[in-house]
This record gives C-alpha cells, sequence and structure tokens, in this order.
C-alpha cells in the first residue's frame, strides 16, 4: 500500500512552545496541517490505482509496479522517526516547510518524469518531504492548541486525514481516467504550495526543551535505512531472479545491518531513534507485533486490489477507486464510536482481538473470489465491509493502548515507532506481492484468493498477540 489505511498512534506528540509575538493564526495552523499530513492519504491512493498506468506507460513490469509503491515506502519508514527528532531539535515549524517544499519539488519531477528511475527518484523524494510532515504536524498542534481546544483540533485533524483517504481513490481514478497518471502528481503542487503559504504566515516555530534532546541518531537512521533497502530489494528480486549470489548477498546484507541496528540503539540508551527499553513492556512489544501482522494484510491488499480489479476485471481506474470507497468511508464513520464508547466499555484487549478476527473474516470472504464472473456486490463488497468493521474497531484502540503502555516519557517516541511499524509492515507485504503477481500472472484472480488466505492468517495472528500480550490499562505507567 502507500497510504490508503489510517496509520496508528498519530497522537501523543507534546510540543514545548518557543517564545514567540502573539498574533498566533489558530485556524490557519490547522488548516496547514491538515493539508500537509493528508497529502501522503492522496498521493498514496491515487498511486494504487495508477499503477497499471504507469506500468505500461514505462514498460516496468511487475518488479517495476512494486519500485512505483516502495520507493515512497522505504524513505517515509526508514526517516520518519529521525524527520520527528529534526523538528524536536531544529524548529517543527522549519522542518515542516522544508518538508513541504520538497514534497512539491518530487511531485513535479513525478509528473514530468522522462524515464522510470527519475519516477522513483521523485518518488524517494516524496517519501522524504513525507517523513518530515508527519511526525511535525501533530506536534505542532499540540503546540497552537492546548485543553478541549487541543482535542478538538486533533480530532478535526484525524477526521480530515481520514476523510482523504476515503475521497482519494475515486478522485485519483477520475484523473487517471480523464487526464492520465501525470495529471494526478500535478494536482499535488498547488495543494502542497497553499499548505506551504498558509503555514508560513500562520504556524509559530516550537521545538523541545533544550534538556529534553540529544543529538541526532543518524547512525540508527543510516543503518536501518540500508538495511531495509537491502531486504526489500532481495524480496523485489527474488520472484524474477531467483536466489541468485547477488539476492543471497543483499539478503544477508540487510539482516546483518538490521542486527547492527539493535546494537546501535542498545548502546545508545534513551539517545536512541528507537529505545530498546520499550520492547522490555510485554504490552508494548505485543502492540508492535500486532500493528506488524494487521499493516501488513491490509498493506497488501489495498495495493492488490484495484490492480487486479483493473488488469483482470476489466475496471477502470475510477471504478477501481469507487470500488475501494467503502472501506475508508466505513472506517471514518466508525473509528470515533470504536475509540470511544466500545473501548469503555469492553477494553482494548478485547477489541484488538476481536477487531483482529473481523479482519481475517474479511480476508476469507476475499479468498471466495471465483476466477471467472466476478460480481462486486456479491464477491468483493462484503469482504471490504467486514474489514472496514474490523480495523474501526481496531486503529483507535490501538492508538490508545500504545500511548497507555508506557510511561509519560516515552509516550511521543512510543507512537512514533508503532507509527514506523505500520509503514514497514506495508513496505515488507508490497515487496511480497512479485510472488503474487508474477506466481500467478495467468490468473491473476486464483492468485488474490491465495494472498486473501494469506492476510486472514496475519489477521488471526494479530488476534493471537492481542489475546495473549495486551493487557489493558486506565493509566499509563509511571
Amino acid at each position: 500500500m502507500s497510504n490508503t489505511l489510517p496509520v496508528p498512534c498519530t497522537g501523543g506528540a507534546v510540543a514545548v512552545e518557543v517564545q514567540q509575538p502573539d498574533g498566533l493564526n489558530k485556524r490557519g495552523t490547522l488548516i496547514a496541517t491538515i493539508l500537509g499530513s493528508s497529502l501522503a492519504f492522496v498521493v498514496g491512493s491515487i498511486i494504487n490505482v495508477a499503477l497499471p498506468q504507469i506500468q505500461q506507460e514505462f514498460d516496468a513490469g511487475v518488479t517495476g509496479a512494486q519500485w512505483v509503491v516502495n520507493a515512497y515506502l522505504l524513505p517515509l519508514g526508514a526517516l520518519v522517526l529521525i524527520g520527528g527528532a529534526l523538528g524536536d531539535k531544529y524548529g517543527r515549524r522549519r522542518i515542516f516547510l522544508a518538508g513541504l517544499v520538497i514534497f512539491a519539488v518530487a511531485c513535479i519531477l513525478c509528473a514530468v518524469a522522462w524515464s522510470f528511475p527519475v519516477l522513483l527518484l521523485g518518488r524517494v523524494l516524496e517519501g522524504v518531504g513525507a517523513a518530515m510532515l508527519a511526525p511535525t504536524s501533530l506536534a505542532i498542534l499540540a503546540d497552537a492548541f492546548s485543553g478541549r481546544a487541543r482535542g478538538a483540533a486533533i480530532g478535526t485533524w484525524a477526521a480530515a486525514g481520514a476523510a482523504a483517504g476515503a475521497v482519494a481513490p475515486l478522485l485519483g481514478g477520475v484523473i487517471v481516467d480523464v487526464a492520465g497518471w501525470r495529471w494526478a502528481f500535478v494536482l499535488m503542487v498547488p495543494l502542497s504550495l497553499i499548505a506551504l503559504g498558509v503555514a508560513y504566515r500562520s504556524v509559530r516555530e516550537s521545538r523541545a526543551d533544550a534538556g529534553e534532546t540529544s543529538a541526532l541518531d543518524w547512525t540508527g537512521a543510516i543503518m536501518s535505512g540500508v538495511g531495509l533497502f537491502a531486504l526489500i530489494w532481495a524480496l523485489i528480486a527474488l520472484p524474477d531472479r531467483g536466489m541468485t549470489g547477488l539476492v543471497w548477498f543483499a539478503l544477508g546484507s540487510g539482516l546483518l545491518l538490521l542486527a547492527g541496528f539493535i546494537v546501535v540503539e542498545h548502546r545508545l540508551g534513551d539517545a536512541a531513534m528507537t529505545p530498546l527499553v520499550l520492547f522490555t513492556n510485554p504490552t508494548f512489544s505485543g502492540l508492535s507485533i500486532l500493528t506488524f501482522f494487521l499493516y501488513a494484510a491490509l498493506g497488501g491488499l489495498l495495493v492488490l486490489l484495484p490492480y487486479v480489479l483493473i488488469e483482470e476485471v476489466g475496471y477502470s481506474a475510477t471504478q477501481a477507486g469507487a470500488a475501494i470507497l467503502p472501506f475508508p468511508l466505513l472506517m471514518f464513520l466508525l473509528s470515533r464510536f470504536a475509540g470511544g464508547t466500545l473501548s469503555e466499555r469492553f477494553g482494548t484487549r478485547t477489541l484488538l482481538s476481536v477487531g483482529s478476527c473481523l479482519v481475517a473474516g474479511g480476508f476469507l470472504l476475499f479468498s471466495a473470489v471465483p476466477s471467472t464472473d466476478v460480481d462486486y456486490w456479491r464477491h468483493i463488497f462484503p469482504g471490504l465491509v467486514v474489514l472496514a468493521l474490523g480495523m474501526a474497531t481496531s486503529v483507535a484502540p490501538l492508538t490508545t493502548a500504545v500511548l497507555n503502555s508506557v510511561g509519560q516519557r516515552y509516550t511521543g517516541v512510543a507512537s512514533g515507532v508503532n507509527n514506523a511499524i505500520s509503514r514497514i509492515a506495508g513496505l515488507v507485504a508490497t515487496a511480497f506481492l512479485g510472488l503474487v503477481l508474477i506466481g500467478s500472472a495467468d490468473d491473476l484472480l486464483a492468485g488474490f484468493a491465495a494472498a486473501a488466505w494469506v492476510g486472514a492468517g496475519l489477521a488471526l495472528l494479530s488476534a493471537t498477540t492481542a489475546f495473549v500480550l495486551v493487557r489493558d490499562a486506565a493509566d499509563p505507567p509511571d
């Protein structure tokens, strides 16, 4: 997936105000952060329905389609934590504005890409820009608002992001069908520039207190980024090349670098990008495992489903975008109820277990999709509805559980780590899609059904993890 799914743990960031003149434009701040953070949702959703057209123009093949998605997800997943640290150290407004500029330039590069490598470079830059926008937008809101107004602002910000994720697939499909995939990237440019202008006028600077920041963990960021790249390259290359010496080398190098990353983070302690002390808490560890399995399952589906509908069933990009619409729309309508009323009544552990089981049920419905004569209302719609019910039951309680599983000192970094895990899960899932797309080239619907069985298994592992490891807590530990 790119970023159609709502990402868990978009809460918990707290900004420490820097002395500024009065006159903060709160409405402008809210508009700027909504626009900036929504860009990732919109561009991700559009890419999912544009993949077949991009493949055809560049003769990119299955491997190329995977890299169009992962060239964006890789820097986003690897750098989102360092992006937040940059904002804490050098100023969140400054990093937010820089992220918007990078994102706009990247979209222009994608729109005019004269070769496939240029398109991938643009996608990488989009991921870098998004890694600067995602963690700083919420921290900016936390600085601008306080008390009940802060909760209302964050709720509006989250709802607007979910609405953007709901509308984007259909909007993207219309743009791709009417004007072509390049215009989908063109659309992002004025939105980025509007957010830039509003943010420049309205957002005040804030950063973490000097005593609470440490040297940036560039070693950890580089090791995790390069390790992920090597591992993902090996997984994408495997179906085409087989287990050649180069694939073995990339796979081994990636695993060694990621192991080295863990060693480095252990030595850095609390100064690490990912403090390993978090994982000594069984509940946080369980929530991290649950997040990885659940978002890997959903991430693979939301790339594969529109691709199969367009390539195998004969849908247009607009029809594929409309076909997916019930999933984000139902999540948008139901998540707040699940995160409030249901959580209070049944507890986080129960909701995460039940929600994951519902997600597994949705995948089981997809596993019954026939190889011919697919009917949307009988074979696709029911699975989407059950998946939406499961994810709506899971996402808000997951955020609450992560924040409650750690002390106040680690709230921000814990939410950031869980956010990064969800993005890396989508990255890994997309890398594995080559096994489905190449192995089932003559019958994509059969491959889709097989992938649905894998998704059901991952969701059931999430449910088991929640039941065994997650414990309810009314308040975070000290």
